[in-house]
């Protein structure tokens, strides 16, 4: 049965010195400290350790075997959006991890499909990056963060970006990243634990109640790690949508539940009992297998919890590759048979 990873993250495994390129600090680089391992550092701030697997399409192609994984979706590392940087440079970043992305892409078409990144504190910048992302680098959407520095996704200033994406028919992944709350919740990991679902969840809501979803009826958006704790609370949700209209739906009346079946969600989810309510809830239309590769927060073996569930082949068949099919905008004829 053809398997599509949504949700997997590559770096290329060099690139220029960012602080002599740009001239100020606070961008990641990669410390090589040991063959086939690297440190992701903040400066002198250490922030990951990755393996070859996050660079190396070789190590990649070798463990999507072994899994069995025909195809990867590629998208960069969240570190690396830096939207907090001046525009330009994050244009130029872009760009470098765009191509990056593309050429592993070029080298294995039916194995890899990429999703960009974009300099989204500057739209303008933004949607010239996405139209090359497309029209001349082939990938098949971007990758974007939970919120904008100081913007939510409804804000007026991103409706350009939302516009070119669904002109374009690029999918968008929605990614958490820089959580809120990160600086009162330094121990115990929880900023991963408890700030990144509810990043998701903010992101959604904000597309929803600010009308993003509703404006641009033909978007296609997913949203990692199961929807965050947006499924879990969407009863809180519409409820306070129903009794406090006057504070949730002063920019779109619709309810939030309605907008269900029109956004998408990755399987990542850890828990069969949740993944099954996912499916109840949303349908397994509007889920794809998204594993997180190659990170300790993913699923150590991708498509194992969906390979698990009491459900018909049809059902599977949908959530590891249909869903991928048409999120992407993609023929099963172009990959990997």
């Amino acid at each position: 049965m053809l398997t599509i990873d949504i949700h997997t993250h590559i770096l290329p495994e060099t690139w220029p010195d960012l602080k002599a390129r740009y001239g100020y600090g606070g961008f990641i680089h990669l410390d090589h400290h040991k063959c086939g391992c690297a440190r992701m550092m903040q400066g002198k701030k250490f922030f990951r350790e990755v393996h070859n697997n996050c660079w190396d399409p070789r190590v990649r192609l070798q463990e999507c075997d072994d899994f069995g994984v025909h195809v990867q979706v590629l998208s960069t590392v969240p570190a690396m959006f830096s939207y907090w940087a001046k525009p330009q440079h994050t244009l130029d970043l872009s760009k470098l991890l765009n191509d990056h992305i593309a050429g592993v892409v070029a080298e294995q078409p039916r194995r890899f499909v990429g999703l960009g990144t974009l300099p989204m504190q500057a739209p303008e910048l933004a949607v010239r990056e996405l139209e090359r992302c497309v029209k001349e680098l082939g990938l098949a959407g971007v990758q974007i963060g939970s919120h904008i520095n100081g913007w939510n996704l409804c804000e007026e200033e991103l409706q350009p970006v939302w516009a070119a994406a669904e002109s374009l028919g690029a999918a968008i992944f929605v990614h958490p990243w820089e959580m809120m709350g990160s600086e009162q919740m330094p121990k115990y990991w929880l900023p991963w634990l408890v700030g990144m679902p509810a990043e998701t969840s903010r992101a959604i809501c904000s597309m929803i109640f600010g009308g993003v979803l509703q404006k641009f009826p033909r978007l296609r958006v997913a949203f990692a790690h199961g929807g965050g704790a947006f499924p879990g609370t969407i009863g809180r949700i519409e409820h306070g949508f129903e009794v406090r209209p006057d504070l949730c739906a002063v920019d779109n009346g619709h309810s939030p539940r309605s907008y269900l079946d029109r956004i998408y969600f990755d399987s990542l989810v850890h828990e069969p009992l949740m993944l099954n309510y996912l499916i109840e809830l949303a349908g397994a239309d509007r889920i794809a297998l998204g594993s997180d590769y190659p990170f300790p927060l993913g699923e150590p073996e991708p498509g194992r919890l969906i390979k698990s569930m009491p459900v018909g082949d049809d059902v599977k068949a949908r959530l590891l590759h249909g869903t991928a099919l048409e999120w992407l905008g993609l023929e099963r004829s172009q990959l990997m048979e």
